[in-house]
């Protein structure tokens, strides 16, 4: 600022192959990262080298100094700063001198200034207590003050490390860790049997996200994998490490702070990236004739949102299943589909239709499998304009909601309306079922209106509803949804649709 008086300030950088290993500067500032003072110097640096004069290091120096021009040397060196070391290099010269002192043990002698071995360690440089204290004075601000903010910014800087291969990120977000289990509110919270707030939660979430990036990060040696493993291991088995579902035995649920508004608390972050264009960049190594770094990535996320699952046992937990695959979808959302990526949907949707325990779409599903309400219809509006026939077998297997079904059903089986007036057991334990029920209204509301005028489908979705939806609530909705879909104003009334509101309001 200009209206600061200037000051000077001595500004040390070490560094070893292109890479800052220490800073020291006299202006006091402590931060995690750098002063502007050391930014300027390394910029000094970069931009003329040439200025910047360049020795040898200083044991090669010493070592081509006689007796006298030694004992000049360092009688100088004393006299400047003698306030500073005289102190050290009297004690340094009384161990010298004597035999059995341990500094006589060891053959050779430090210096600072000729850098690592070739097989040392070479790492940025990182504060390492600047970081500690940091994380400890936000977690002891308590989400006041933008202290979540600051810790978010301190966890993008750690995937900013990993997305350059810096080992300091799996260092950083150790120190944070350490520090977020010392946290003494974890102790409190444990002894009252209370739960945490949604903002510390979603804090622990993206803890163990960067975790899951640090450990399958396919860069790392398996040594560091093991360390990381026994440390993992040590944080969970603590009594204070936080369960993942939240819920610890004796706590009781908060049932008003269920989904939907847990559901967007991140958003039959994210707007901020709706700028970004996706291109197909080739990958080094191709597995097939056009893949990309982005088929890839399409597929994968596709695998993972069609894996089976048990729904998790606490509420938090259940309400992250919701939020995580909204994200993930909302991401998908945002890439636009050329017929490359077609390919990878259709093929997906086929081997997760056919697949075995491992499909969440699979022909026999687990009774408490999490639904597949969501993703399913992401696939059925992406699949529908290229293959309706893929696009209604996939949602229609999706329809389903075990949990719901009545373990002895009664009636005539042949009429599938009949099986949903068996009263259903309500499964107490799933804390986001109106959610899920809601999903799964939502997608048979949108097979609806893809359907208009294919009396076919029309009757296939209705027996899906009819079998599957036990809400009456979700019927009445979706008899209503019919109707007006049946009766837009610039077409003719649908009579098959008009006669599934029917059907369906009777029901």
């Amino acid at each position: 600022m200009q209206s600061e008086p200037e000051t000077v300030c001595n500004v040390a950088i070490s560094f070893d192959r292109c890479k800052i290993t220490s800073v020291t500067c006299s202006c006091g500032n402590k931060d995690i990262f750098y002063c502007a003072h050391v930014v300027a110097l390394s910029l000094y640096r970069i931009r003329k080298p040439d200025q910047v004069k360049l020795h040898l290091p200083i044991s090669e120096t010493l070592f081509q100094m006689n007796r006298d021009q030694l004992q000049k040397f360092v009688q100088y060196l004393i006299t400047v700063h003698h306030t500073e070391v005289l102190p050290t290099a009297q004690k340094l010269a009384d161990e010298i001198l004597s035999q059995n002192s341990e500094i006589n043990q060891v053959h050779g002698a430090p210096d600072p200034t000729a850098g690592a071995s070739i097989d040392d360690e070479n790492c940025w440089h990182l504060d390492e207590e600047q970081v500690q204290e940091q994380v400890k004075l936000f977690l002891s601000q308590g989400g006041y003050h933008g202290s979540g903010k600051q810790l978010n910014l301190l966890f993008a800087k750690v995937r900013e490390m990993l997305k350059m291969r810096d080992s300091n990120g799996a260092r950083m977000l150790t120190l944070i860790t350490e520090q977020f289990m010392a946290d003494p509110r974890l102790s409190l919270w444990r002894q009252q049997g209370t739960t945490m707030t949604d903002k510390y939660r979603q804090l622990w979430d993206e803890l163990g996200a960067l975790w899951m990036c640090i450990v399958l990060n396919p860069h790392c040696k398996l040594e560091q994998k093991v360390s990381w493993l026994t440390q993992l291991k040590k944080w969970n088995g603590m009594d204070v490490c936080p369960w993942e579902d939240g819920n610890h035995g004796n706590e009781l649920p908060n049932l008003t702070n269920a989904l939907p508004q847990g559901a967007n608390a991140n958003q039959e972050n994210l707007g901020q990236c709706k700028s970004l264009e996706y291109q197909h960049l080739p990958a080094h190594k191709f597995l097939e004739e056009g893949e990309s770094y982005l088929t890839l990535a399409v597929e994968v996320a596709l695998i993972g949102l069609g894996q089976q699952r048990i729904m998790p046992d606490g509420l938090y937990a259940q309400e992250k299943v919701c939020r995580n695959e909204e994200q993930l979808i909302s991401k998908l959302q945002e890439i636009e589909l050329d017929d490359t990526l077609v390919k990878i949907f259709r093929k997906q949707a086929v081997f997760l239709l056919e697949g075995g325990p491992y499909s969440g779409l699979g022909e026999v599903i687990h009774r408490e499998s999490v639904p597949m309400h969501t993703f399913a219809k992401y696939l059925f509006t992406s699949l529908l304009p290229h293959d309706a026939e893929l696009a209604y077998k996939t949602a229609l297997r999706a329809m389903r909601l075990l949990v719901l079904e009545s373990t002895a059903p009664s009636g005539d089986l042949s009429r599938p309306h009949h099986i949903a007036s068996v009263v259903p057991n309500r499964y107490p334990r799933w804390f986001t079922l109106s959610h899920i029920e809601s999903q799964q209204c939502e997608l048979a509301s949108t097979m609806l209106t893809a359907a208009k005028g294919d009396v076919r489908r029309l009757e296939t979705v209705l027996e899906s509803i009819q079998k599957n939806i036990h809400s009456s609530s979700h019927i009445f909705k979706l008899a209503q949804d019919a109707f007006k879909i049946a009766t837009l104003m610039d077409s003719l009334p649908d009579i098959t649709l008009l006669k599934v509101s029917l059907e369906l309001g009777l029901q």
